[in-house]
């Protein structure tokens, strides 16, 4: 945990910050968040490529640096973050030449998509999304300071970095630059190294090019990133984020790029992904199981970030890079994101159906307590407000000593590297205390009305929970009827109907039609809770 004086060099200007310590990739250990400007987090992720429509992959970072936003906010500080948009690529050129149409009509259609799905899964607060091809004037003016310092080189139409001049290059996968040599591609005879890469690339017959001091072409891939970041966040900024599969090549030359200009650190803290796995697939790639304390042995995170430089372990196209329009139509967006915060960040995703129907199954047991909470006090856990920060919550007092201790490890594991996982497992703990609460004083008996003071105690837990699902961007907003409001309102209807028939069944005495009912609906995916105040239903 964080000292005394780590909590004094977090602090901003005005009120004192909380102590948060950060994984580094870079240094590859945990330290106190200490930012460029006090009270200021500059952030930035590596976005998509956009040549095809969106899957899985393309959440992850997205869904997990949202939630690192909203919690730094709630936690005091100010932050802007950016996220990327490639839009010139080998690959883009290559899907608009295969479909018939222009490169910018076909970036212009996935990036669409792309940030319609962002909003599904309540991906709210990027502040800055540049394109790559908004920024050619900024890249070249990049690339002509990397050639006056002598870290770059023009060479027949293309302009390249080179890694010799760097002596820092491999810093941050720990590699030589002898290690970092292929055959060089189909430049090679351009290059003085082989481990030397693109900042510009010469323009071929067909292919969209801008004019530049050496010719026409295009930009490389990460002279964008470096760019981009500095344009919007300046030379030194404070977390860069990505998948792990992009530490080598993608972070390590963005960081030569950057720092050989600026000569200071390009970010402060380098933060990554695990990436997504098939559920039941041997290996892992990124850190620790599923669910555990991922920061607890740096040694090991080391070594699982080395080796994500040399094996990009992605999900395979049967189980995850399907379009996320289509794995939407299977499954609630809400179950899709707690699923991806389920993980801790450095930690594979184990993904597939049979988890992401576990993730629908632990929905409902938080949505059972939100039912109760209606019929017991009359309100709607969504409408209740949604605390911003984390300090001077009258709540906390009044919802009692168990809560206020759940509420302070939730905390705990946030502010230790954002660990998503152990957040996630104490709110099931708040649920399990919310209930045996409602049991114990008996708050849904019906001959009796309840007293003032354990409903007060009750309306306070339930704003202490909305204050926590809120830093993680969850329950948010109550989720839609996939199957549209007339149908869903038939539906609660014929199942009032079939519930009092199977009461007065048993009224009746008639257990084997009552049993009928129940094993019907169980086979058809509908669950019954009997109750002392009657019987409540559920999807499985």
């Amino acid at each position: 945990m964080a000292t005394t004086e780590a909590k004094q060099a977090a602090m901003g200007t005005g009120e004192s910050l909380p102590a948060i310590e950060v994984y580094n990739t870079l240094t590859k250990k945990k330290t106190p968040l200490v930012t460029v400007k006090p009270g200021q987090v500059g952030m930035y992720l590596c976005g998509p490529t956009v040549y095809k429509p969106s899957h899985i992959g393309h959440m992850v970072g997205p869904v997990i640096f949202d939630t690192v936003k909203r919690y730094l906010e709630y936690s005091g500080w100010k932050v802007t973050w950016v996220v990327n948009i490639t839009d010139i690529d080998d690959k883009i050129i290559a899907e608009s030449a295969a479909r018939g149409t222009t490169m910018a009509k076909l970036a212009t259609e996935m990036t669409a998509d792309y940030l319609e799905n962002l909003a599904v899964l309540g991906v709210e607060s990027i502040d800055e999304m540049p394109k790559a091809t908004e920024h050619i004037g900024t890249i070249i003016t990049f690339i002509e300071g990397l050639i006056a310092k002598g870290y770059a080189y023009a060479s027949d139409g293309d302009v390249y970095f080179d890694v010799m001049k760097d002596a820092d290059y491999g810093k941050l996968t720990n590699r030589s630059v002898e290690a970092t040599q292929g055959e060089g591609g189909s430049t090679a005879e351009r290059k003085r190294s082989m481990a030397d890469f693109a900042l510009w690339k010469k323009a071929k017959a067909g292919e969209p090019s801008w004019e530049s001091p050496w010719g026409p072409g295009r930009p490389g891939w990460h002279i964008e990133c470096s760019a981009m970041s500095r344009a919007i966040l300046g030379e030194h900024f404070d977390i860069h984020g990505g998948g792990l599969d992009l530490i080598f090549p993608h972070h390590e030359n963005e960081i030569a790029q950057s720092e050989s200009l600026h000569d200071c650190p390009m970010a402060t803290y380098w933060m990554h992904n695990g990436l997504m796995q098939a559920a039941g697939a041997a290996g892992k790639v990124g850190g620790r199981p599923r669910g555990s304390e991922a920061g607890a042995d740096d040694a090991a995170a080391e070594a699982a970030a080395q080796a994500a430089t040399q094996i990009a372990s992605k999900i395979s196209k049967s189980t995850g890079a399907e379009p996320f329009k289509n794995l939407l139509a299977r499954h609630r967006p809400e179950a899709i994101r707690f699923l991806l915060l389920s993980t801790h960040y450095r930690s594979p995703i184990h993904f597939g159906e049979e988890p992401l129907g576990e993730s629908a199954r632990a929905l409902e047991a938080f949505e059972r307590l939100f039912t109760r909470y209606q019929r017991v006090g009359g309100k709607s856990f969504y409408a209740l407000p949604c605390r911003d920060r984390r300090s001077g919550n009258a709540a906390v007092g009044a919802a009692g000593e168990e809560v206020k201790a759940l509420r302070e490890k939730f905390l705990a594991a946030m502010d230790d590297d954002f660990n998503t996982a152990i957040a996630m497992a104490t709110l099931f703990d708040f649920v399990r205390t919310a209930n045996k609460f409602v049991d114990q004083q008996g708050l849904e008996k019906l001959e009796k009305k309840a007293s003032p003071e354990p409903l007060a105690t009750f309306d306070a837990m339930m704003l202490v929970l909305r204050e926590l699902t809120g830093t993680l961007g969850i329950f948010l907003k109550e989720p839609q009827a996939k199957s549209g409001g007339a149908d869903e309102g038939l539906v609660a209807k014929l199942m009032e109907l079939v519930i009092e028939i199977r009461a007065r069944a048993r009224g009746a005495k008639d257990f084997a039609t009552a049993d009928l009912v129940r094993n019907k609906l169980t086979e058809a995916g509908v669950v019954l809770e009997d109750r002392a105040d009657g019987t409540l239903w559920s999807r499985k």
